[in-house]
């Protein structure tokens, strides 16, 4: 049966109390309190450093079965190698092994930079060697690589093209594998295109689909409580 996670990217907010968390809800417990309310987050921490496995497990005993962390791939392999072979991506994959091992590793994002530009080549080889048995899901920001032979690339190996949606910038729906990731950037959502968000993601669990859908945080907790009402829409 297909499932629905839904969350925000990043958890640690105090300027979401008191719509979202408790106001006497201590820092150290946001997750705990999170994860009672969402079922899944998006965790930009590991695109700049690499989570200890003591962090890890903290993550881990803070939640309950089922709940998910979509871990964002660490920006030397992004935006310094910009994809070129490396030794690091099995160190990457290493680091957050735990979260997969408790199975509680949701897809990995590969978030390109806008100045990169499609390279098929270099793509093909990088795509080639990630692991199988973890969902890896790219969102691009340069329109270059929104082509056909992309598409064909990531059915052939299982790899998720990231339906990324903001002011300035729209991924095209394209559903490349068994799983949707979907990033949800704009400023605002009215209640009508949160409506239209609920029925596409329906749709998608109609097809047999896991969903992902998070929605920026920001300094407000209207993110949180769009990705609750989301789950709640979607049933």
């Amino acid at each position: 049966m297909a499932t629905l996670f839904a969350g925000t990217s990043g958890f640690a907010y105090p300027s979401w109390k008191p719509d979202f968390y408790p106001p006497k809800c201590a820092a150290k417990d946001f997750l705990k309190h999170y994860a009672t309310r969402l079922n899944a987050v998006e965790i930009n921490y590991t695109f700049r450093q690499l989570p200890k496995a003591t962090t890890l497990e903290n993550w881990i005993n803070a939640t309950p079965e089922g709940f998910t962390f979509v871990c964002k791939a660490h920006q030397r392999i992004t935006h310094i190698l910009r994809l070129r072979e490396s030794e690091f991506t099995d160190v990457f994959f290493k680091a957050i092994d735990p979260l997969r091992a408790a199975r509680r590793l949701g897809p990995v994002l590969f978030q390109l930079p806008p100045n990169l530009k499609a390279d098929l080549p270099t793509l093909t080889a990088f795509v080639e060697k990630l692991p199988r048995d973890i969902r890896c899901a790219f969102e691009f920001r340069n329109k270059s690589w929104l082509i056909d032979e992309v598409y064909r690339l990531f059915e052939k190996h299982g790899i998720g093209l990231c339906l990324a949606e903001s002011d300035k910038f729209e991924v095209p729906e394209v559903v490349t594998t068994g799983f949707v990731y979907v990033r949800l950037r704009k400023e605002d959502y009215s209640p009508q295109e949160r409506a239209e968000v609920a029925d596409r993601v329906r749709g998608m669990l109609a097809d047999g689909r896991d969903v992902y859908v998070f929605l920026k945080h920001e300094d407000t907790p209207a993110g949180a409580v769009y990705a609750e009402e989301l789950l709640k829409a979607a049933g």
